[in-house]
């Protein structure tokens, strides 16, 4: 594989307060998932960050998470199926409305934090986020993190579907990431990760720290807009990925 798009979870902000330089991330990335209210952000700055990524040509997706302003969307809320249906659909709403203010358009969704984590392993949560993309419009498909449940579900709802393996993350032999929890969750290398991402265009082979490496399939690039050396390690990414020959471009267009 030598084509594959980079993506970033931006629009993180809230009011007068902001996480991550998502203006620098904007001209590196090829697509971006922008809060929708429930983890983070509000209209303002859903709007601001739609208007940059409309001005450097950049595919937008909606990422709805947890309505967990306190907790970044990083834990659990009990919820029923039905539940995060139609929180999900609210906040994808939200952001199409938004967008068609700044003159681009909602192109995918990729689900935030603990709601992706939690359908990645659990077939009715998956379902349900699945069913508000599928009730909103069958133009929309869904960012699945690789190998999860969130992909089966997209395939039983004849959902577009689009995988996702992440740069500054590492794996468990079940395909699942670390638990940010552990010291060995994030890598913070850059010259590390993008040697992990060569090998893994040219194997489909993804190294696990409990393991042999396992195989994954994947359109998207995730470089998390959130950490300190976002940037940094975005430049260094892309750079790498150039030099060796990768073709850098979204993998969808609205």
């Amino acid at each position: 594989m030598r084509n594959i798009d980079l993506n970033s979870d931006l629009g993180e902000g809230f009011g007068p307060w902001s996480m991550g330089d998502d203006a620098a991330m904007l001209g590196l990335v090829t697509s971006a998932n922008v809060a929708c209210g429930g983890h983070a952000s509000d209209p303002e700055t859903m709007f601001a960050t739609l208007r940059l990524a409309a001005q450097n040509g950049v595919t937008v997706g909606a990422h709805p998470g947890y309505n967990d302003r306190e907790g970044f969307g990083r834990r659990i809320i009990p919820m029923s199926p039905s539940e995060i249906t139609r929180m999900v659909a609210a906040q994808i709403g939200t952001l199409m409305g938004l967008a068609a203010l700044a003159g681009t358009k909602v192109a995918y969704v990729k689900a935030h934090g603990a709601l992706a984590n939690h359908a990645a392993e659990t077939p009715a949560v998956a379902a349900a986020i699945v069913a508000a993309v599928r009730a909103i419009s069958p133009d929309l498909a869904l960012l699945a993190i690789s190998g999860t449940c969130q992909e089966d579900a997209a395939h039983a709802a004849h959902c577009p579907v689009y995988s996702e393996i992440f740069a500054d993350r590492a794996y468990l032999s079940s395909g699942r990431l670390v638990p940010r929890s552990r010291r060995d969750a994030m890598i913070s290398d850059a010259k590390v990760a993008t040697a992990r991402l060569l090998g893994f265009l040219d194997t489909g082979l993804m190294p696990v720290v409990d393991g042999d490496p396992i195989p994954l399939a994947a359109h998207s690039i995730c470089i998390h807009g959130d950490s300190p050396h976002a940037v940094a390690m975005a430049q260094d990414i892309r750079a790498g990925l150039t030099a060796a020959g990768v073709t850098l471009a979204p993998f969808m267009r609205p």
